[in-house]
């Protein structure tokens, strides 16, 4: 199962809800190349997206994505070998607007040698009050399958439910504010007790041998998960041009997870041609009610994880980024375009998972040190309005 970086596309949460009336999205081409790096893991690849509208009332875009892993990251070196794969993926949406309504269709299909992803996903978005207020509903449906490299009859269903309401207001000429609820449901269809297609079916957790050391056995997690999140978030336009934007996020769910994290970014123009932004982020998370670095037998409790991503820890991130308003005429056919650089560094301290690659006989079963990760993301993209 590929490594996914979800890190890269939190921040369209944010940029999201900037639109408060019905209006269509600009006509443009967007062409990107991100990259990760950081806990033995690299990931990156190419990206491009194209908008186009028909007429004054309809919008389609299409999307292709590619993400090339070369993994060898704590879990995969303590159990198993390095791995490469890619993982590409394409969407298709469309937009209709009616009035001061809008409805948004939408489609999104991955693949990788060992998981499949296919999502439909529907909205309403609302205007009222002289386009004050923005409310809008979505849904989204997947359908996953699940695979395993080292077994070819290894086959997981799972099936993915995600609901959302979100509320936007202009409340001053300078201040623009929004509240966000999503709850979404995982399940995996047509399994035994025994299995389930929400851990990943390469990792394994560590129990105490009885003899000073520990073994290993497969994960088994709990056929259905359910979360909570609830979201706020604020853009403040200042006098000179710039603007100030924070947002709180709040998540739960049903295995005991429970996070928070505030965000906080300031971006400032240069002269006519750049905008630069800097922001600051803090996460915290408490660990799953079945999550434990070392068991203390075989087959200690019904469910077993050691995902680090299960675990209680803490993160930061900083990032910078910059954007250059290519000048009109430089680029033919296009009526402008700029060009975008990003950069976010993350630090994450793990409270209670600890590197098991260090040697058992300079630390004991249970007392290796905790792990912590630092990771770089960077994204370069160009925009062309035409």
């Amino acid at each position: 199962m590929a490594v996914i970086n979800r890190w890269l596309v939190f921040v369209a949460a944010l940029l999201a809800t900037s639109s408060f009336a019905a209006v269509l999205p600009d006509e443009r081409i967007d062409v990107l190349y991100h990259g990760y790096d950081g806990g033995g893991a690299q990931i990156d690849g190419p990206s491009i997206l194209v908008r186009k509208n028909i007429g004054a009332s309809v919008s389609v875009s299409a999307n292709y994505y590619v993400d090339m892993v070369s993994s060898a990251s704590i879990d995969v070196q303590a159990t198993a070998s390095p791995y490469s794969e890619e993982r590409k993926e394409s969407g298709f949406s469309g937009q209709f607007m009616l009035d001061r309504s809008t409805i948004k269709l939408g489609y999104t299909g991955s693949k990788e040698n060992d998981y499949d992803a296919t999502t439909y996903s529907f909205g309403i978005d609302q205007s009222f009050f002289g386009d004050l207020t923005t409310l809008g509903f979505g849904v989204s449906f997947g359908e996953d399958v699940v695979g395993q490299n080292t077994d070819p009859t290894y086959q997981r269903d799972l099936q993915r439910r995600k609901y959302s309401v979100n509320a936007s207001q202009i409340v001053t000429k300078n201040l623009l504010a929004s509240l966000s609820f999503d709850s979404a449901t995982d399940q995996c269809l047509n399994l035994t007790d025994e299995e389930s297609c929400l851990n990943n079916p390469y990792r394994s957790v560590r129990y105490l041998s009885g003899t000073g050391g520990y073994l290993y056995q497969g994960e088994r997690y709990p056929h259905t998960r359910n979360s909570d999140a609830f979201g706020v978030r604020a853009i403040y336009y200042l006098p000179y041009r710039a603007s100030i934007r924070a947002e709180l996020r709040t998540f739960s769910d049903s295995w005991g997870v429970e996070a928070d994290n505030a965000e906080l970014r300031y971006l400032h123009p240069y002269g006519e041609r750049f905008l630069f932004e800097v922001k600051y982020r803090i996460y915290d998370q408490t660990g799953a009610e079945f999550y434990a670095d070392l068991f203390p037998y075989r087959d200690a409790q019904n469910f077993l994880a050691r995902d680090k991503e299960l675990s209680p820890f803490s993160s930061t991130t900083v990032g910078v980024g910059v954007t250059y308003k290519i000048p009109p005429g430089f680029i033919p056919w296009f009526d402008k375009s700029t060009a975008n650089l990003y950069w976010d560094h993350f630090n994450i301290d793990y409270d209670d998972f600890r590197d098991a690659r260090v040697s058992p006989e300079e630390f004991a079963a249970g007392d290796e040190p905790l792990y912590s990760l630092q990771a770089d993301v960077i994204r370069l993209y160009f925009s062309f309005w035409f």
